[in-house]
């Protein structure tokens, strides 16, 4: 973005379009290409289906997909009867209402089935944590183009076979780290690119370990019928069925489906550090800490507070905590003090970026921050423009993975209770092969890639 445009006073939607939806730091120019997917016209509506309609799920597809005139949604899939037949309805009801032209969308039990549809391009899905990289595979070998959650997934291997089949299958990959898509965001991110701040030598991130419940006993009960509660479990080892294991909490909270908000929440204001420091991210690095784990006796059992230090080969350091540590000694420079963020400390000055705020110690950079829209409504419409290849990818793959990895890091540094040095090379954790069994997760039968 030249400066012109930057001393311009424009609007949100305005913004993104001139910097081609805020690739910081760089002028996108769109390719048009005669076919799209399956030989469709970039012109031509794309249909897709959506994998997991919980509460996000639900909120994604109302929000990001069904105001698009370039897409339908036409296919419903969850493991829960209520949820997909309900959500089925309301897209048809929808569409209807508007007096839009659009395929019955159907519901589905088994997502197979959905990638099974030649007339489906897309699929998003906001399935529990454990799910994330299988169905993202199995919807790549199929030769869908993929909208995937945040956190990435429990297995390094199983990223390195996602990148394989998202190549193999010429498909495209768009992570669902929405805050990209504010406008604030990509203002910082440009002008932390850019030198402004001068560079870069220490970056605090924080994020909420938990919400304010407690962790319920897990008494078995019998399976509520119209649930797969077998393919629920999938890949994770079998445990017995109750109410409290199928919730969000109970999936987000629970070491056998996630690592807890470590991956969870800290994937957004990592993966903002991510974005401008992506070149410095990628040397080897080491990281060490202790955190604290939810009380022993109920269901819940993954870190809920974290103080993590990181240390890369080129000098740069990391001081990754939960909100309930970072207190002053990571938010005394802040005014707002929001429950999660990313500062970014350099040899001129700081840039601090949350999801509703930004600041700066640098009064003209401080003014734009303010001044720039928080919202992030975009990322349906940034997935249809990724496939159509008219703009390139804003969440990448390559960024999700070293995002993901950081919060990995700091998981097993507390749990093996020693420093870890991860190698991105090599893909593995140096000389430490128990902690590197952490990073790649059994998976139970038949729910393998």
């Amino acid at each position: 973005m030249n400066q012109t445009k930057k001393q311009k006073s424009i609007s949100r939607r305005a913004f993104v379009k001139n910097t081609a939806y805020g690739i910081a730091g760089t002028t996108l120019f769109p390719t048009v290409l005669s076919s799209c997917s399956k030989g469709r016209s970039p012109n031509d509506i794309l249909q897709i289906g959506h994998i997991g309609v919980g509460s996000r799920g639900l909120a994604e597809l109302k929000g990001y997909f069904l105001p698009l005139k370039g897409a339908r949604s036409v296919a419903i899939c969850d493991l829960f009867r209520e949820r997909r037949d309900k959500g089925a309805e309301y897209v048809n009801q929808y569409y209807k209402e508007s007096g839009i032209k659009a395929p019955e969308c159907r519901s589905y039990i088994n997502f197979e089935e959905v990638l099974q549809r030649d007339d489906i391009d897309a699929v998003t899905i906001t399935t529990p944590d454990h799910w994330h990289l299988l169905a993202a595979i199995k919807a790549a070998n199929a030769g869908k183009h993929v909208m995937l959650a945040k956190p990435l997934g429990l297995s390094y291997s199983n990223y390195i076979k996602l990148k394989n089949s998202l190549s193999n299958n010429n498909v495209h990959f768009h992570y669902g780290t929405q805050q990209r898509a504010s406008e604030h965001m990509q203002i910082g991110v440009d002008m932390i690119m850019q030198g402004e701040i001068g560079k870069i030598e220490h970056v605090d991130v924080w994020a909420p370990g938990k919400f304010d419940i407690e962790s319920p006993q897990c008494n078995e009960a019998p399976i509520p019928d119209g649930f797969n509660y077998n393919k629920w479990i999938g890949p994770a080892p079998y445990s017995p069925y109750c109410p409290e294991r199928v919730t969000n909490v109970g999936s987000w909270f629970n070491y056998d489906y996630s690592i807890g908000f470590l991956g969870g929440w800290g994937a957004h204001p990592l993966d903002i550090m991510v974005w401008p420091l992506k070149e410095k991210l990628q040397s080897e690095y080491s990281c060490e800490g202790n955190g604290l784990y939810w009380p022993e006796g109920g269901l819940y059992n993954n870190i809920i507070t974290w103080d993590l230090n990181y240390l890369y080969g080129n000098g740069l350091r990391v001081h990754f905590v939960s909100t309930d540590v970072a207190g002053n000694s990571v938010l005394n420079h802040r005014t707002e003090k929001e429950d999660n963020g990313t500062t970014f400390y350099g040899t001129k000055g700081w840039i601090s970026l949350s999801r509703s705020s930004a600041q700066s110690d640098i009064e003209a950079i401080d003014r734009k921050l303010n001044a720039a829209s928080k919202e992030s409504d975009l990322m349906g419409q940034m997935f249809l423009d990724v496939i159509r290849e008219d703009r390139e990818e804003l969440c990448p793959l390559e960024d999700a993975i070293i995002s993901d990895t950081i919060s990995h890091m700091g998981d097993i540094a507390i749990r093996m209770q020693r420093r870890v040095s991860w190698n991105p090379a090599k893909g593995e954790i140096l000389n430490d092969q128990e902690a590197n069994k952490l990073f790649n997760r059994e998976m139970r039968s038949p729910y393998t890639v």
